[in-house]
Parts: C-alpha cells; structure tokens; sequence
C-alpha cells in the first residue's frame, strides 16, 4: 500500500475476521447457488402426486421442484420416486388449480433451514416462516438440511448425567440421561399430552424445541397458551404441521424440528427436542410412498416408512465431543392400545427405553398413567445411586407382587397372611399411588422424588 493511500484512510482493514464456521457456511451457500435453470412440464396429476415430464437426468430423489399455477401461487414439490420417463413429485401444498402442461422449474434450494438463537418464544412452520402472528424471523448464518445425517457414531461423545424431568414417576422408574431418546407409548386420551405439557414447563434443560406432527388446528393455541404455559413458551420453538395440511409438509416438520434442535445443540445447549407424535409421521410417510407406487406390507405401511423412522429418531443425542446434546422424548400414539403393532415395535427398537401409558390407570384416576413395571429406561443403571437402585428396585418388587395378585385381591379371595411380600404390597399400595400420581400444576422442585418413595415404603432416607 502506497503512503498516499495510507494517508487517505486506506490503511489496514479493522474489519472483525470471519471465523471458521461462517467461511465454511459462505462457501456452502455459495455451492448451492445454481447458475442456470432447468424446466419440465406437468403430464399427468393422479391423487396427491404429480408427474412431470422433462425432468429426466436432471434431479434426484429428495430434489426439490415448484409446480407454476396460473394466477395463484406456485407449489413446492418434492421428487419421490420415477415411472418410466415420468418424475413423480409430491407437494408441500394444496394441488387445486394446477393445469396440464404447467411448467415445473427445478429449485433444489428448499431443502435447508436457517435456525437462530432469536426462535426460541416462536412458533414456525416446516420451512421456518413465523406461523404465531409476530415479525418474520431472522435467519441465522448457517444453512442446516433437513433430511441430514445423524453425525457418525464413533465421533459422538458418550451420555451426560442424568437430567430431572420434574415428573415423579419418571424420575423415579424411567430415569432419562441427557442426549437419551425415550417413547412415550399411549392411547387416545390416556393423558400423553397432559404428560407433554408437564414435560415442558419443568423438565431442566437450556432449550426446548417441540413438534406437533399431524396436530389439531383447533389445539395449537392451547397447546401455547394452556399447556406450555409463558414461561415454558420463552424457552421453546414450537414447529407445526397441522392434520390438514399435506402429508410432505407433515413429514418436513418432523425433520425441520430435528434440524433446529441440531442448531442449538451445535451452539453447546443441552436441548429436549419432544415431538408428538412419531406415529403421524409415519402416517405421513405411508400416504406418500404408497401414492409414489411403492407396495404396502405390515398393516398397509410401506417398507421406506421403516427405512425413515430411525433416519429421524437417530438424529437425537449426543453431538460431537465439545457440542451439547438432544434429549429426545417421543409419543407414539398406540393404534387400539396395542403396543405390539408396527409402528410401535419398530420405534421401540430404536429408542433408549419406552414409556407406556395405560388406558385402565387412566380411568382409575392416576395421571400420569404411567404403568412402571411395563416402563424401562435402557440407561437406568448408570443413573441411580445405589441407595436410590435399592430403593426403586424394593417399589418394583412390591409393585410386581400386587400385580400378580391383582385379582385375587379385587375379588377378595387373597388371605391376609399367604404372603408377607403381597401383604406388604397391598399396605404400601395406596402410599405408592400417591408418590406415583403428580398433577399438571403441582409445584416442581418442591422435594427430592427418592426421599418421597422412602417415605412411601417407610424407609429411612437422608434429608437433603
């Protein structure tokens, strides 16, 4: 540099330098920009998907396309699956009004989210725009994809510590260690969203981003305003995709609120990702594979629904060594209280344990209808203490016996005396309900979960 343009002010830039992370996003940005267009036409629109022509060679599996409608609105579209020359796209929105031979143009660029910091207290939809009447929201500096990978197994750091749910009868028999993925497996009406909202408010983690998959639109703003609560709402992002809207929009949401939670978890949050639920995802899924042609197997699911579900569920957990984590809490909603059916038993192979929620306790009056002995966290040993092992081990042995028994007893034919443990049993049942019964609005916080089942089995415990 020359002494006149030092002189001028063209000295040395004290402009910040940009850090690693931002040139790599710039770079990543600027690879996605495409420097030319490619078009197809519309040749033929069967039920809830539509064949392009043109398109050969051109795009792949998972590439994304806008459908062009005369005097409306263009609709995003997704590559599915091919026919011959045909391209089969499935949209993200309402098909009305698309003609024959309307232009498709290919824009791979619908794939990623820009999640920031400044979502939390937000509600979004499955493209990251503001669906809660506030201003637009701010994209953050990197691009997240939607459908991304789950980050390699051997590069994941091991599980945290184990983390206070602020519900009893979780933290007691269903223990969850931070970056865990656990089912939360219920009927309709057995409470699971009572258990979501309890969840949300008390559970201690730095950030909560939840999904409501296939929800009712009539409950959303209850959902905000009832369930989660103000307090619980300024730590949240709350994505949705409501039962009306199209299958890939459904589905979109389910993997858009992994990638935030991956955004937050990449700033070194502690995140509880809670989505309700897995089992409409998968509906979601089957209604888009079988009309891409694919046959149906076990219970009209297509074998791509089995082949997504741990895509989506693995993505939960620990991040690399030095990252946060996502603790993931999932509902699957039990078709006819069956637990054994085929979403339920393919997602209760993935996840680190299973709640189950049963319909009987429910009518009985306990909420959460938690049934213990039918619960199990995978990582339970490493999270108790021995005493706290002792002690939860001596409930479930009580537990057991009077479920064996459980008939005997209600008929009355049980004889007092038969069995010290079922005598036992019976005398403690009604101090075991209680520890295990927690209403939605009971303070959290207001005493240790452990020294409550001791006093419930008349043990000693340490104060404190």
């Amino acid at each position: 540099m020359s002494e006149a343009e030092d002189a001028a002010g063209g000295g040395p830039s004290t402009a910040p330098l940009l850090g690693e992370d931002e040139i790599r996003a710039a770079l990543g940005a600027v690879r996605g920009l495409e420097t030319w267009r490619c078009f197809g036409r519309v040749a033929a629109c069967r039920g809830q998907v539509v064949r392009a022509a043109g398109l050969g060679g051109l795009v792949g599996i998972g590439d994304g396309c806008v459908v062009e409608r005369p005097g409306g609105a263009a609709v995003a579209t997704e590559v599915v699956g091919f026919d011959g020359p045909a391209t089969l796209l499935a949209p993200y929105g309402e098909i009305a009004g698309i003609t024959h031979g309307a232009r498709v143009r290919v824009e791979r660029r619908l794939e990623g989210l820009r999640p920031d910091a400044s979502w939390r207290g937000r509600v979004v939809d499955a493209f990251g725009h503001a669906q809660d009447g506030g201003p637009p929201l701010r994209p953050g500096r990197r691009i997240y994809a939607v459908q991304a990978p789950p980050p390699p197994a051997g590069q994941r750091a091991a599980l945290g510590g184990r983390l206070a749910l602020g519900v009893r009868a979780l933290d007691l028999f269903a223990p969850v260690c931070a970056g865990q993925r656990l089912g939360i497996f219920a009927g309709s009406g057995v409470g699971k969203s009572s258990l979501l909202s309890m969840l949300a408010k008390a559970a201690t983690a730095d950030v909560l981003v939840i999904g409501l998959i296939g929800e009712r639109g009539r409950e959303l703003k209850e959902f905000l305003d009832h369930t989660l609560g103000a307090e619980g709402r300024a730590r949240s992002v709350v994505v949705v995709a409501t039962s009306d809207q199209p299958a890939m929009t459904r589905r979109r949401a389910a993997y858009a609120t992994l990638a935030i939670a991956e955004h937050f978890r990449d700033q070194g949050a502690n995140v509880l990702c809670l989505m309700d639920s897995v089992t409409r995802f998968a509906m979601a899924l089957r209604e888009i594979h079988l009309a891409a042609g694919e046959p149906p197997t076990s219970k009209g699911y297509p074998p791509s629904v089995f082949t997504e579900l741990p895509r989506l569920l693995e993505r939960a957990g620990p991040g690399r060594e030095g990252s946060g984590t996502i603790t993931g809490l999932f509902t699957v909603l039990v078709d006819g209280d069956d637990t054994s059916e085929p979403i339920s038993d393919a997602v209760r192979g993935i996840l680190d344990g299973h709640v189950v929620l049963d319909r009987r306790i429910a009518e009985a009056g306990r909420f959460p209808a938690m049934d213990v002995l039918k619960s199990l966290s995978r990582t339970a040993p490493g999270c108790y203490a021995p005493a706290e092992r002792k002690l939860v081990a001596a409930a479930r042995r009580l537990m057991q016996s009077y479920s064996e028994m459980a008939e005997l007893i209600e008929l009355g034919a049980y004889r007092p005396g038969s069995s010290p443990l079922v005598d036992e049993a019976v005398a403690r049942r009604p101090a075991l309900e209680a520890v295990l019964a927690q209403g939605i609005e009971e303070a959290q916080g207001a005493g240790d979960p452990f020294a409550r089942l001791a006093e419930a089995l008349d043990v000693d415990w340490p104060a404190g």
